[in-house]
């Protein structure tokens, strides 16, 4: 397996409108399970904040040009910042994306780790309140029960007008606020229970407020009666685990497969690699060169470093396009 960071390429494996409702009742995927297709392609994307988003728009766009187009996977698997990618591609073609991004005027962070008052914590305080809770955590479940809680605790100590306005950002980032005809996957947590959640178009829950809820990084978001928690906190920052099944996955990892939790829990994107690979299918993964990894992590809600790690993304994309042509037919 070579995850070398250098590699624009990584070959992780070459072998085969608002509709609350309560939480009883609240529709969602079975995210214990896999989802099982007799399609070819998955497309995986994962979380890394605003630098993530215009990483993972930049290699599109980068692959797209020469091609190939993989846009038009079979399923897509979106989490936290490639939520909202997801959700934009449903939208926009990757060009109009990438070129949107170039565009936008130059700004400071963004997200929705920060107070009630509109004050926006720094990405680093953030990651370091949440390194205490997975320090502090016995396993991934009691992680994600953690994370929650803290969620909801920042929450009562808000005046709630966050939820409003983060939902508005939201979609405001989306060309389209309806769920594609593909089969798109959105990964969320349940901040009561910690119990991973996937939405798709078929539970009853709206695109923005899927996109919302997996993006949630701070505060817990309100979608009807429950409370849900940033995605990357079901399994790992790309959730490669529900691509089993098809024959061809790939996983576009702003993070670079790496993750925060202690390697027993069997969350790192290296671990549902192997998995995936045992049920037959073949994987690849790009992950962000060693000249851009500085945009990510602590960096990731700076806004000002987007058009640079799109336009790193992009060259990425190029350069491996004719690599991935074969693989992705």
């Amino acid at each position: 397996m070579n995850t070398t960071p250098s590699s624009p390429l990584h070959y992780i494996s070459t072998t085969a409108a608002d509709r609350p409702r309560s939480e009883k009742d609240q529709p969602q995927v079975d995210a214990t399970k896999p989802v099982r297709s007799a399609s070819e392609r998955a497309l995986v994307l994962g979380g890394g904040g605003s630098t993530g988003n215009a990483w993972l728009i930049g290699v599109i766009a980068g692959l797209f040009d020469p091609g190939p187009d993989v846009t038009d996977a079979d399923l897509i698997i979106g989490t936290s910042a490639g939520s909202t990618a997801a959700a934009q591609l449903a939208g926009a073609t990757p060009a109009e994306l990438f070129a949107a991004i170039l565009a936008a005027a130059p700004q400071q962070r963004t997200g929705p780790v920060g107070s009630g008052s509109g004050r926006v914590r720094p990405a680093a305080d953030h990651m370091d309140r949440t390194s205490k809770i997975i320090a502090a955590a016995e396993d991934a479940a009691d992680m994600r029960r953690r994370m929650g809680a803290a969620a909801l605790d920042l929450d009562a100590e808000s005046d709630g007008s966050w939820q409003a306005r983060w939902r508005a950002t939201v979609a405001a980032r989306l060309p389209s606020q309806h769920w594609p005809d593909r089969t798109v996957l959105i990964t969320a947590v349940n901040a009561r229970t910690g119990e991973p959640v996937v939405f798709d178009r078929h539970s009853g829950v709206d695109l923005v407020d899927a996109v919302a809820a997996s993006c949630a990084s701070g505060f817990a978001y309100r979608v009807g009666g429950s409370y849900y928690i940033d995605g990357g906190y079901r399994s790992n920052a790309e959730n490669a685990d529900l691509a089993a099944g098809y024959a061809r996955v790939l996983v576009l990892s702003p993070f670079g497969g790496r993750s925060r939790t202690p390697l027993e829990w069997g969350m790192h994107l290296a671990t549902q690699v192997d998995e995936l690979r045992a049920r037959g299918s073949r994987v690849e993964a790009i992950f962000p060169d060693s000249n851009s990894e500085h945009m990510f992590g602590a960096n990731a809600m700076d806004l000002s470093l987007r058009p640079p790690a799109a336009r790193a993304g992009y060259s990425q994309g190029r350069a491996v396009a004719q690599q991935l042509t074969e693989f992705w037919r």
